[in-house]
């Protein structure tokens, strides 16, 4: 073995780690790319919240006359092949599609090295001596490559072959850098065309995102909605015109998937809403300019803006299915929460009046220094313009209730009398009125009531109870069942 090979031999320590770090050094590979990009004229991509998009890209492209392959790069790495549709914009009639391919053996240093065990590379590997850099290079044909590579150099096999990067003299033809769409056509046409390839891509997701800042007063709000979107699908799609779809889209369900999300969000400056359109059983919404969506990116862009909405805080105490006794403590009353809601009208009366796409709606009310702070969360489902919204912010702090039952008695087979004192407190400064849902089973008539009330349902009843401020209010109420 040469002095030039024997070093190259005894100096590698990297194996095959430091080669596949560095990566081939790929020539021609950034031409073919090009062509098989052509000319974008237009991109469209239409996300619905169900983690599905269609994807309308326009290019264009020098076709030879009669058959030839067409290669379509830069899609997403999650197209799904069956829901690809292409066509000639510039002469359909002349333009067929023979054989459709989605290759998605990406090009990788591992996959690289595979492709060539057979044939020959060339190992480059650079050194100092005496102060001067010196680049050796070593003809080897790769043998194998099962746990680790074997050389064969000259009549000699060689195992620990280390080298700085590594020189392929081509690409394979089955190796492809980025997801790409091969067609064979039939072109009986003219020499360009205009393309239009359609498909359905999953990884990509939206929801709305909506921000009620509520006066210290709890009487009115502003809000602010926005679709938070999620590219997930492996490409970028740049400058494009994005729409989104809002509604319960039928989907035959594919198997679930971790998703792990990197949050980056656009500034939030004043922007105008999309513009909206009723489609189909859903709604539409465009977005008034184009933007681009980076792989592997979160952002948020402005769906809606509301000021002076107005709001009402409520105070809600729901029942329990089986209050008649507590099973702890007997003769103890039960704890009920008191929960808190805020409620608004989505209509124009109240400056909005748009329809509302599902999602998170999160409230933040100002402090006495002035600072925002969170006070709550709550998921909304799809809401049309003149329906209204209740918002659980949490439970009460300083409203307290506690319910008792404080007579039962047997009138006859099957009828009973019942009573209850719902005992509420509160240790505000300002008076509250409190809503009791009370669940009734049975055929029942309420025989006396303390405070205004309203039959809500066949098995339900609602109080309507002012509290004074750092005041207690009982209410105190007597209803016949007959099971």
């Amino acid at each position: 073995m040469d002095t030039q090979l024997r070093t190259a031999v005894l100096a590698a320590a990297a194996i095959l780690t430091s080669a596949l770090a560095s990566g081939p050094t790929i020539t021609a590979l950034a031409s073919q790319d090009s062509a098989a990009a052509g000319g974008q004229s237009d991109l469209a991509v239409t996300v619905y919240n169900s983690s599905l998009a269609l994807v309308r890209d326009v290019r264009e492209f020098a076709l030879p006359s009669g058959e030839s392959d067409l290669r379509f790069v830069d899609i997403a790495a999650t197209v799904n092949p069956a829901t690809v549709h292409f066509r000639s914009l510039t002469d359909p009639a002349r333009v067929a599609v023979l054989e459709q391919n989605y290759e998605y053996d990406l090009l990788e240093p591992e996959k690289l090295l595979r492709k060539y065990v057979g044939r020959e590379v060339t190992l480059v590997r650079t050194g100092v001596e005496n102060g001067t850099t010196k680049r050796e290079e070593v003809k080897a044909t790769l043998v194998s490559l099962n746990n680790g590579p074997i050389w064969k150099i000259g009549n000699e096999y060689v195992t620990g072959l280390g080298s700085d990067h590594l020189r392929f003299p081509e690409l394979p033809s089955n190796l492809y850098s980025r997801p790409t769409l091969v067609w064979k056509l039939l072109n009986r046409g003219g020499p360009r065309h205009r393309i239009e390839a359609s498909y359905l891509a999953g990884g990509l997701s939206w929801q709305s995102d909506y921000v009620l800042t509520v006066g210290r007063d709890d009487a009115s709000a502003g809000l602010d909605g926005w679709v938070t979107l999620t590219n997930e699908s492996g490409t970028a799609f740049r400058d494009a015109t994005l729409q989104f779809v809002a509604g319960d889209l039928n989907r035959v369900q594919p198997a679930a998937r971790k998703q792990m999300l990197e949050m980056m969000a656009d500034a939030r400056g004043a922007a105008p809403a999309m513009a909206q359109e009723a489609f189909a059983e859903y709604h539409l919404y465009t977005l008034g300019r184009r933007s681009t969506i980076e792989n592997q990116q979160t952002k948020q862009l402005a769906l809606l803006s509301g000021s002076g909405v107005p709001v009402e805080k409520r105070y809600v105490v729901d029942g329990q299915a089986f209050y008649y006794r507590n099973r702890q403590s007997p003769g103890r009353p039960l704890k009920d929460k008191v929960q808190v809601y805020y409620r608004f009208r989505n209509d124009a009366q109240s400056g909005l009046g748009a329809p509302m796409p599902a999602g998170i709606l999160r409230v933040y009310q100002a402090d006495a220094k002035g600072g925002l702070q969170f006070v709550g969360e709550d998921r909304i489902d799809h809401t049309p313009k003149d329906e209204t919204i209740d918002v659980k912010i949490g439970s009460a702090f300083d409203v307290v209730c506690e319910r008792n039952q404080t007579d039962f008695e047997k009138i006859s087979e099957l009828v009973y009398e019942m009573e209850y004192a719902v005992t509420l407190r509160n240790h505000k400064t300002t008076p509250v009125t409190v809503r009791v849902n009370e669940p009734i089973g049975g055929t029942w008539k309420m025989l006396r009531s303390s405070h205004a009330w309203e039959k809500t349902a066949a098995w339900a009843a609602q109080f309507t109870v002012p509290v004074a401020a750092d005041g207690t209010a009982v209410l105190a109420y007597r209803v016949r069942v007959t099971y």
